[in-house]
């Protein structure tokens, strides 16, 4: 009588799943899971990323930007590595590419 007590207790009696069992339920929590994870987390990640390499692209001489610091400044000198900043009368600075915040535009109204 006890052995057929622990046999049941262990999942081996009529109530219970087999040890060792595939249970698709699981599987298909685990595929959610990433499917949510990469539609809110990583795609938008993505699209900002190709909008801030586009942006770099196209930087062009005369451009305001801000630089990821928050100096704002125009654009004097441009290459494909380096940028150089006008950000006050006789003050200049040169500064990687990358480190380019984004572009300013102005409105008028």
């Amino acid at each position: 009588m006890r052995a057929a007590e622990l046999f049941a207790a262990a999942g081996g009696g009529q109530g219970g799943q087999a040890a060792g069992g595939f249970d698709p339920t699981f599987f298909f929590m685990i595929i959610a899971t990433f499917a949510v994870i990469y539609f809110l987390i990583m795609r938008p990640q993505q699209k900002q990323h190709r909008q801030l390499q586009d942006m770099l692209k196209n930087l062009k001489k005369g451009d305001d930007v801000v630089r990821a610091g928050g100096i704002y400044g125009k654009i004097i000198e441009i290459d494909e590595h380096t940028v150089e900043l006008k950000i006050a009368e006789g003050t200049k600075i040169k500064l990687e590419r990358s480190r380019i915040g984004r572009v300013v535009t102005h409105t008028t109204g």
